[in-house]
């Protein structure tokens, strides 16, 4: 999320057309669009995720958005993403972070002797020119430009103001849910774990996704790195992997629901199979029926190994 362009959405002017009030509309849309947005103003939520953010019809979602690049307050980039490449990548247009914001002109020694006598130690205290306490330019105590206490100019509003994506409340569920026999302060109390962390935000810099979805696939890259790199042999006799053992040939109710659950969010999965305007939880009920059936199981089993199983379906008969 980016926190310029949210604030750019709440106070953009916008334009009233024809045929009723649709400003209300348009601000919703915008602050969706805003709330998927990077550090580079780029979004490209798909039209399910649009519908469900702002509960209007497909048909209402795509004319505000029509709206929206008639007044310019949106651009199609002309990129698309997505796992079937038809996802349209959009830019806000007009969102302006303190990177953007016009600088004043330096001060004068002249004026700054003019109106307040000084000693000659507080005249290079203060002293324009050598960048020092007041400096205007470089975003100092004093600065107008800034408005801050001692924050430097050359950092973007977004990174001034970004938060931990990481909730060890929800990781601790996401873990469990995925593999309940591994021990979840094990895992985070390890010295690599930092190490992990560190390259999954490298691994998806720049990617839009919400909090509670890093979470999600933070935990599968946790428990992933956890059995391939840090398990010696002791431990992984230890340990019972999730779907191994004597059920490894079918899945468990709770595993059905479990990987019901993870594979309707899955980005890949749920492009394929999802159907148009279908929420989350019907998409979910819908494969565990499937997932029910050893036959469909089996042959979902890539997708099943993407989101934390690690055993051996039966083919069935």
């Amino acid at each position: 999320m980016s926190l310029d362009a949210t604030n750019w959405a709440w106070r953009v002017g916008l334009t009233e057309k024809k045929g009723g009030s649709r400003i209300p509309l348009k601000r919703l849309i915008l602050l969706s669009l805003a709330d998927r947005a990077g550090e580079d103003h780029c979004c490209y939520p798909s039209m399910q995720r649009l519908e469900k953010d702002t509960g209007l019809e497909r048909k209402t979602v795509l004319k505000i958005i029509a709206e929206l690049l008639e007044d310019r307050l949106i651009i199609d980039t002309g990129e698309r993403k997505g796992s079937t490449r038809r996802v349209k990548v959009y830019r806000l247009n007009g969102v302006n972070g303190r990177e953007t914001m016009p600088k004043t002109a330096p001060l004068q020694e002249k004026n700054l002797s003019e109106t307040v006598p000084e000693t000659e130690q507080s005249q290079k205290r203060n002293h324009s020119v050598n960048g020092m306490l007041n400096s205007a330019n470089n975003g100092t105590l004093n600065s107008a430009v800034n408005g801050t206490q001692n924050l430097p100019m050359n950092l973007s509003e977004e990174s001034k103001n970004k938060k931990d994506w990481l909730c060890f409340k929800k990781l601790r569920e996401e873990i469990f849910l995925a593999d309940d026999s591994i021990n979840f302060d094990t895992l985070m109390n390890s010295k690599w774990s930092e190490r992990e962390k560190r390259a999954f935000e490298t691994y998806n810099a720049g990617k839009s996704m919400s909090c509670d979805l890093m979470i999600y696939h933070f935990a599968d890259w946790l428990i992933n790195a956890y059995r391939t790199k840090y398990s010696n042999p002791q431990q992984a006799a230890s340990v019972k992997p999730a779907g191994t053992g004597s059920q490894s040939n079918q899945l468990s109710e709770k595993q059905i629901h479990t990987f019901a659950q993870k594979l309707s969010q899955h980005p890949e999965f749920s492009g394929r199979f999802s159907e148009p305007g279908e929420s989350y939880e019907k998409l979910a009920a819908r494969i565990a029926v499937k997932l029910a059936d050893p036959v469909q199981a089996k042959k979902w089993e890539p997708y099943l190994k993407q989101v934390g199983f690690n055993g051996s379906l039966a083919a069935g008969a």
